[in-house]
């Protein structure tokens, strides 16, 4: 008899932390309750006693720190709103409102003139300044905040695409911070918090594309997005081949697929062996909304220690290479609303190991489990993705398996890692604008650039070296053994035909390193495959570009303002590695006699020449 899905996976000292994590977040929401019936005075006084404390217990050398950046960080950390953060720094942000197909309004912000072109038509007709357009999105229980509440505005990348000559668009899930509202039904009703990635791969992410385009009088942009805004757009792009033609490319920064799980192996059996809990936990509304009231009380450098406490408890991150001002200036904007479904639907992907839909059907705790003979949830066709894909990630970021999610993604998807990057770093690092965004700047030069993406496109390889390679392995039923990364079978396919990036990329602590995936000039057969460590028909713009991967300096200046491409010291530094491609010549031909057939430019046109001289020589 199969053990109880739920007491089964859990041990006596599990049970009992579990016991107090519920009655932790009772005593929570108790907490909660009270302070939102306290007056103002009464929570201004908790704030002061907090800020004396904390005070008293610093040393004066951390006293005099925070005092010399406090100018720095309190205007950023005290910002009301987007619009107001980028007022901070003399930019002009537009407010806009696009409906979903089921009823949600969604705030889109936008970014689309210099210091200067305020009163400058940009993509509002045929007599206005056309410009590019870059779409940007955040991530998990964030809004579009986190992407300009930053303390240098080098550090700032919409504010370099801007001065870089694009149209900027910053997107929002439903029930954030600017998008809590519907048509249909009001924040207080358990249905309006009904939603997980599902809606957000099928309304909000394309809704939000196509209102862009049809406002800015564009056929195509490209996307940038973050930890879940990544997972959305997979998402998204898996299921509507038609928003394919729309995207140029997809930066995915922090990419996020399907995590092995959180650090806490407490959290993580609690939620893997039913996470339906976190209903019980935290009801069928928002989730985690006390974050307010804890920020209202507790004074900055308190609130700033408990966040990077429950982060490190969380995912075991350090927070090291973000400055301590910086988190001083973007914690408080750190938190927004989203729905106890959404995080449920992460948990289930996790629990799976799968890039799943949501499982409406999920078993309770009591059940007993048929496995998966009668019942499949839907997972997202990734691998149906058309739009190019540049993974920009962490090597110290526990939330991405870079393995796993190169094996659910296309042949054509490129990855670069940066080796000490933790998830939050690719926004706030004190580094990010010398080790992320020259491949941003890359990559957009290389796909949204006429010429260069008809030069990629000329070098793709052969429609049949683009199909996954086939493998052999013992007769199974079940249809998943292959892509659950979990099974033997698909454990042994991965390590057998793909070669692992410790492989095939030097990694220093403090280096930017490249990865190309795809990765064969042209056709060989699996004994060759074998010889040289590559998986038969996968292919690598490196190699006929003539370029070796290679390490990016660390020491890269950020980009000028006002120039529109990478700058030439930035393409210098950085190379052409993974994205654009070198010089065209023949993927592969066959030769016989004197006629050649190839692949390359001219190849047919050369071999008739010769043959209609021959026939003239016979006559």
């Amino acid at each position: 008899m199969q053990p109880l899905p739920f007491i089964g996976r859990l041990h006596a000292y599990e049970f009992v932390t579990l016991v107090l994590s519920m009655v932790l977040i009772f005593v929570e929401s108790i907490i909660s309750i009270i302070t939102l019936a306290l007056p103002t005075p009464i929570i201004g006084f908790f704030y002061r006693g907090s800020r004396r404390a904390f005070n008293h217990l610093s040393s004066p050398a951390g006293r005099r720190s925070r005092n010399k950046k406090k100018n720095v960080s309190s205007p950023i950390a005290q910002a009301q709103d987007f619009v107001e953060l980028c007022a901070l720094y003399g930019y002009y942000a537009e407010e806009h409102i696009v409906q979903t197909g089921d009823g949600y309004l969604l705030g889109l912000h936008r970014l689309g003139w210099r210091k200067g072109e305020e009163h400058v038509r940009v993509n509002s007709g045929p007599d206005s300044l056309k410009k590019k357009v870059v779409y940007m999105h955040h991530g998990l229980l964030m809004n579009s905040d986190v992407w300009v509440c930053i303390t240098e505005k080098e550090r700032v990348l919409p504010f370099l695409l801007v001065e870089q000559g694009y149209d900027v668009w910053l997107g929002n899930n439903r029930g954030n911070k600017y998008s809590k509202k519907s048509i249909n039904c009001s924040p207080a009703d358990v249905k309006f918090w009904n939603f997980s990635m599902d809606q957000f791969a099928f309304h909000d992410i394309p809704d939000s594309v196509n209102y862009i385009l049809e406002t800015t009088h564009q056929s195509s942009l490209s996307y940038i997005g973050f930890s879940q805004g990544t997972a959305q757009a997979f998402a998204a792009l898996s299921v509507s081949p038609p928003l394919n033609d729309k995207i140029d490319v997809f930066i995915a920064l922090a990419p996020a697929m399907s995590p092995k799980g959180v650090f806490s192996s407490v959290v993580d059996t609690f939620v893997k062996a039913s996470p339906n809990l976190l209903f019980l936990a935290f009801g069928r509304r928002a989730i985690l909304g006390s974050a307010t009231m804890w920020q209202a009380i507790l004074y900055p450098p308190i609130f700033v220690r408990l966040i990077d406490m429950s982060l490190t408890f969380l995912f075991n991150w350090r927070g090291q290479n973000i400055s301590p001002h910086q988190k001083l200036a973007a914690y408080p904007h750190l938190y927004s609303f989203t729905s106890t479904k959404s995080v449920v639907h992460w948990f289930q992907i996790m629990r799976n190991a799968k890039f799943q839909m949501y499982d409406d059907e999920v078993q309770g705790p009591l059940s007993f489990s048929t496995g998966g003979k009668y019942y499949k949830v839907a997972k997202f066709p990734t691998r149906n993705i058309k739009t190019p894909i540049v993974l920009v990630y962490g090597g110290s970021d526990s939330l991405v398996d870079i393995n796993v999610m190169l094996q659910q993604l296309p042949a054509h998807t490129t990855a670069k890692e940066v080796s000490h990057y933790e998830h939050l770093d690719f926004l706030w690092a004190s580094t990010v604008d010398k080790l992320v965004f020259p491949h941003v700047f890359q990559a957009l030069d290389t796909y949204t650039d006429p010429e260069k993406r008809r030069t990629h496109q000329r070098l793709q390889p052969p429609a049949q070296l683009m199909n996954r390679p086939s493998f052999s392995a013992p007769y199974t039923t079940d249809e998943d053994a292959y892509d659950s990364p979990t099974s033997p079978l698909a454990s042994r396919k991965f390590s057998e035909n793909l070669p692992s990036i410790s492989s095939r990329i030097p990694s220093t602590p403090t280096s930017t390193t490249d990865r190309v995936i795809a990765s064969a000039k042209e056709p060989q057969s699996p004994a060759a495959s074998h010889l040289t460590g590559k998986t038969a028909g996968w292919w690598s713009s490196d190699e006929i570009g003539g370029t070796d991967v290679e390490r990016a300096r660390e020491s890269t200046p950020s980009p000028r303002p006002g120039s529109r491409g990478t700058p030439d010291h930035l393409k210098d530094n950085y190379g052409l590695k993974g994205i654009s491609l070198g010089a065209s010549r023949p993927v592969g031909g066959v030769s016989k006699g004197e006629v050649e057939i190839g692949v390359g430019a001219g190849s047919g046109a050369e071999g008739r020449k010769k043959k209609k001289a021959k026939k003239k020589e016979g006559d």
